[in-house]
């Protein structure tokens, strides 16, 4: 099937009133804030200046109350308390915020992350025993836990007091701990919904801080976890999440986390010059590698030591892990491209699975079909008695509520409308298998499935100035829910090209409209070199390379159509 063809959707311009009401503004800045959805002077100022349009107070979110009483207890009582985290980058975040929070405070606080291939995600029974026979009074479940409700009868049972600190979609009924935080619960009034698990963990720390001290509390020295976080898992960068990554932007560009700065160092990037991007492509999945492959224990323990040493020997390992995740990737990727297309050669779900599988990779492998396919995609790991998949989805299907519909098979599930992970007993792998293609057949067959890049505006070459690049800068932070702004550019000339990268994967080019010549760089478009018709449409990212020192400005092409001019 082809893999390459996009639908290019090009915004409408904006209407007359709009252009009147975001007057100041530079023309194109004009029209890019219209196709975010800010139409007036007053939304537009909002949303450059990321001022959360609502109020943020974290008591709205249901359960705070009660687990704040909780905890102000246990800190006046000297008890012990857990955090218990994710083994993702989410997670390890929320976990350390909270145990650097607690340990500043002088409370008795260690951190828990379960071991991937050896206790799974999220609670389990035996590591909530362990942690009671060491004396913990209270755990607090960070980025899991919202569907743990067996687990959480079984703390009850020990006496552990449970407070769960999550943001993934709730099931039915929710666990019977003493406290449940998620402002996706149904009942729950809190304006943000879209919190990473970090933040919903940065809340809670918020409203006991402003009930220790009497006044409201920002803890802006936590807010660089918060931006690790809540970029690394890919929520929306809107709202309120744009606001706290921007300031926790601020606090990665003058790191005082000793961890913080080697994994930076080992990434080759300035701390000044942090962005959320390079925290999505560098410093994510760094942080990731360390649960994908072994322990995310080694990801924790950066973020919380202030050790030169120590933290510098940690990122070298994460560093090497990181690399070596790629290469397991890649092999997955191979395997799995095949396995799933040995049956049906187009089918509408797509599914792999295999013993050999890294049961830690197999999410970016899930990932990397959905991306080329434009399919969803299961990929997932056998044992001997259980196969544990990621799964990644397409807007046009939540994966999630198709795994609720096959929960009578599932041991467990969870996860997000694009992103899912799930473990069934083998016996039960082929219905399973069976009815989400079913699902996907009923809600999907009758869709043209083709991938759409947005553009926000068509125009000349000759109309990116240098001045451009400093109004795109107030729309920082960019990424998922936010894109960074992306133009068309139609019947420009090829200067030169050529392949290059690993397995020439990518594609350096020079073009001109006949007014100003720009190189040009197309990433996992290296397939084009030697096909490329003398004229050609662009749509790109417009942005600034440095190299060397030297700074150039620059295409960063998405997709190339042959021009029809």
């Amino acid at each position: 099937m082809n893999t390459t063809q996009k639908r290019w959707q090009i915004a409408s311009r904006i209407t007359p009133s709009a252009e009147e009401a975001l007057h100041g503004y530079p023309p194109i800045l004009r029209q890019i804030l219209f196709n975010r959805g800010y139409a007036t002077h007053a939304e537009a100022r909002a949303f450059l200046e990321a001022q959360p349009p609502f109020d943020t107070d974290p008591f709205q979110l249901k359960g705070v109350a009660e687990a704040v009483d909780r905890l102000q207890r246990a800190i006046e009582n000297g008890e012990k308390i857990a955090i218990y985290g994710d083994y993702d980058a989410d997670g390890v975040t929320a976990t350390a915020l909270l145990v650097g929070y607690f340990d500043a405070l002088n409370v008795d606080v260690l951190g828990y992350i379960p071991h991937r291939f050896d206790e799974g995600y999220g609670l389990n029974k035996d590591a909530i025993s362990v942690l009671s026979e060491e004396g913990v009074d209270i755990i607090i479940s960070v980025d899991c836990g919202i569907r743990s409700s067996e687990e959480a009868d079984h703390a009850r049972s020990l006496g552990v007091d449970l407070i769960i600190c999550d943001h993934h979609t709730p099931g039915d009924v929710l666990p019977n701990a003493l406290a449940v935080i998620d402002p996706k619960r149904k009942d729950d009034s809190y304006p943000e919904k879209n919190l990473a698990g970090v933040g919903v963990a940065y809340k809670l720390a918020c409203a006991l801080d402003s009930k220790i001290n009497g006044q409201e509390s920002a803890l802006e020295d936590y807010l660089d976890l918060v931006a690790l976080g809540t970029v690394a898992d890919l929520v929306p960068l809107i709202g309120e999440n744009r606001s706290l990554v921007r300031q926790g932007l601020q606090v990665i560009r003058r790191p005082r986390r000793q961890g913080l700065l080697s994994l930076i160092g080992v990434s080759g990037l300035k701390p000044a010059k942090v962005t959320a991007a390079d925290i999505g492509f560098a410093l994510g999945p760094r942080l990731n590698a360390a649960g994908r492959l072994d322990t995310a224990l080694d990801a924790l323990n950066l973020l919380t030591t202030q050790d030169v040493f120590k933290a510098g020997r940690i990122a070298q390992q994460l560093e090497a892990q990181n690399r070596k995740r790629q290469d397991i990737t890649r092999g997955i990727q191979a395997i799995a491209d095949e396995l799933a297309f040995a049956d049906v050669s187009d089918p509408l779900l797509l599914f792999a699975a295999h013993p050999e599988f890294n049961a830690g990779v197999v999410g970016l492998a899930a990932s990397r079909l959905t991306e080329q396919y434009y399919r969803p995609a299961v990929v997932g790991h056998i044992d001997e008695e259980y196969t544990r998949a990621s799964c990644r989805s397409i807007p046009e299907f939540n994966i999630t509520d198709a795994l609720d519909r096959c929960a009578d098979l599932l041991e467990r599930h969870g996860g997000h409308a694009a992103a899912a992970g799930f473990t069934v007993r083998n016996e039960n792998l082929p219905r399973l298998i069976e009815r989400l293609q079913a699902i996907a057949e009923e809600q999907l067959s009758d869709q043209e499935l083709q991938p759409t890049l947005n553009a926000d505006i068509k125009l000349p070459l000759s109309e990116l100035k240098p001045e451009l690049l400093d109004h795109l800068e107030w729309m920082q932070p960019t990424g998922y829910g936010n894109p960074q702004a992306s133009f068309v550019s139609r019947n420009v000339k090829v200067m030169s090209s050529r392949a290059v990268g690993k397995d020439s994967a990518h594609l350096k080019l020079v073009v001109s409209d006949g007014h100003i010549t720009f190189d040009a760089i197309a990433f996992r478009l290296g397939h084009w070199y030697g096909n490329l018709p003398q004229r050609i449409d662009l749509l790109y990212h417009f942005e600034v390379n440095e190299f060397r020192g030297k700074k150039t400005l620059q295409l960063n092409v998405r997709d190339i159509k042959p021009s029809k001019v």
